[in-house]
């Protein structure tokens, strides 16, 4: 930090198993990959290349060392998990991991329908080649998933060997946690964290707002995904009761 303020909420320090920030790569360059970096490599835990952008993305060997130099390790969406899956050609995609050397997957079935056993299968077989992220939820808005069933699903995939459950927010933010408005549903929230531990999640949430509501429930170290590049930075000033949002939230806990 750049100068010494009191009353900081502690936030846990890189390699954290909590706290964590997963920025969304949706086709920067090298050259913006290294400005972002610049200014934000050291509140940047994980960065996803977005559902399938790392399939047309230019000089992604170049990018992906870049990350890897800088210490930040990356994973393809999991829509491209999933386009691969619908394509029977699961194998090809384990190839994909080794030819690319990630150490990160999602395991997805968002755009798909797929057996939850068979999804359970795949984060089996794939926790012995790579750390396994997976995703619960639907990106189809209509699509209600009712809280006892996340539940089961999250703990059956951290059973399988995920090492964290994503909750589906898409981009946007606005289907699975959220309404289409973007607003957060708050009953379904609370009744996870009733059964899965709030470490073991990571809450997608682009959009200010629901970035504001997660961490004033769950405080400075809750993990949140799908994150703007151009965001990491206010979102961190968030964290730590430096923006109007969160400013006396913090100050009163003290």
């Amino acid at each position: 930090m750049n100068y010494t303020l009191t009353k900081i909420p502690e936030r846990t320090k890189k390699p954290r198993q909590y706290g964590f920030t997963m920025a969304m790569d949706k086709g920067l360059s090298t050259r913006q990959v290294e400005d972002f970096l610049e200014t934000s490599a050291e509140h940047i835990d994980i960065v996803k290349l977005g559902w399938g952008t790392s399939f047309v993305t230019p000089n992604i060997m170049e990018k992906l060392k870049i990350y890897k130099d800088a210490g930040i390790p990356v994973y393809f969406g999991g829509t491209l998990f999933e386009a691969f899956i619908i394509r029977d050609q699961f194998e090809d995609y384990r190839k994909i991991l080794d030819k690319y050397d990630l150490s990160y997957v999602e395991v997805s079935d968002g755009s798909i329908e797929l057996d939850h056993d068979k999804k359970c299968e795949y984060i089996r077989t794939l926790s012995k080649q790579v750390t396994v992220l997976s995703e619960v939820g639907s990106k189809d808005a209509e699509k209600i998933i009712p809280p006892y069933q996340w539940i089961k699903l999250m703990q059956a995939e951290l059973d399988a060997g995920a090492w964290k459950v994503i909750g589906e927010a898409r981009e946007g933010g606005n289907v699975g946690l959220f309404r289409s408005s973007g607003e957060v549903r708050s009953g379904l929230v609370q009744e996870i964290l009733t059964k899965i531990p709030f470490e073991k999640i990571i809450w997608e949430a682009p959009q200010k707002a629901q970035q504001v509501w997660f961490i004033k429930l769950l405080g400075s170290n809750v993990n949140l995904g799908n994150i703007a590049p151009q965001e990491v930075i206010p979102l961190e000033t968030i964290r730590l009761g430096l923006r109007g949002d969160t400013f006396s939230h913090f100050l009163n806990n003290f």
